[in-house]
């Protein structure tokens, strides 16, 4: 694990706790921190050159963040064993579709269109000019189903997506380190927001479905794959 050059920080003690979780948080969602790595404020109060303090609050941050948990000896980051991981994948699809199927169901219930066209907007930048692969892209994908989710009116259902996608980052975050996947999740992203957008909900739902895996066995043969390469990356 490298700090990027942490030597010279602020004195200012929020600063610090800023700054230490930014770049531990940068090191886990790039995978440059094993699973099997010890995460103690000890060791990582001398990797940073601070205090505890400010590597406890980043810490308590990151185990909100639902990238790290606590262990006997410190915190490690957080990677669901695969039985847990088809459990949280199945949750995880079924409250995907919920947002739009309550839609289908209730005439009334209406999404968001200015929220959605914004974030269609910004999918489109991204189409233009793709970003690399990256580990950090999930950030980007699962803001995309919390604005969706949410654009349906339903916050407890969104909630509930948010903490189920935190708990799946480390081994999803593996999945986007290919240009194809990259570009792929964009283009499905826009025909789903379009889809939406349109009013054509039974299109965007049977689009949804098979964007976040109408094969649970398929997702969890990505997700495999997403864990061996994270175990290479260790």
């Amino acid at each position: 694990m490298s700090t990027g050059g942490t030597t010279g920080l602020s004195e200012d003690p929020r600063s610090l706790r800023d700054v230490v979780y930014q770049q531990l948080r940068d090191e886990i969602l790039n995978g440059r921190i094993s699973p099997r790595e010890r995460l103690t404020e000890p060791k990582l109060g001398k990797l940073f050159d601070v205090s505890r303090t400010p590597v406890r609050e980043a810490l308590s941050r990151l185990l909100s963040d639902g990238l790290v948990e606590r262990t006997d000896f410190g915190y490690a980051v957080v990677v669901p064993s695969l039985e847990d991981l088809r459990n949280l994948y199945e949750l995880r699809i079924t409250l995907e579709l919920r947002g739009i199927a309550r839609a289908i169901e209730n005439p009334q219930v209406r999404h968001d269109e200015e929220l959605l066209r914004t974030e269609r907007e910004k999918w489109a930048e991204l189409r233009d000019a793709p970003p690399e692969p990256d580990a950090s892209f999930v950030l980007f994908d699962e803001g995309f189903h919390q604005v969706l989710s949410r654009s349906s009116g339903n916050t407890q259902l969104t909630g509930a997506l948010v903490t189920v996608n935190q708990k799946i980052r480390a081994v999803r975050m593996h999945d986007f380190v290919e240009t194809d996947r990259i570009t792929a999740t964009i283009d499905e992203h826009l025909e789903i927001l379009t889809l939406v957008l349109a009013r054509e909900l039974p299109s965007a739902l049977t689009a949804l479905h098979k964007h976040v895996g109408e094969s649970l066995e398929v997702v969890m043969e990505r997700a495999t794959q997403s864990m061996t390469r994270m175990a290479l990356a260790g």
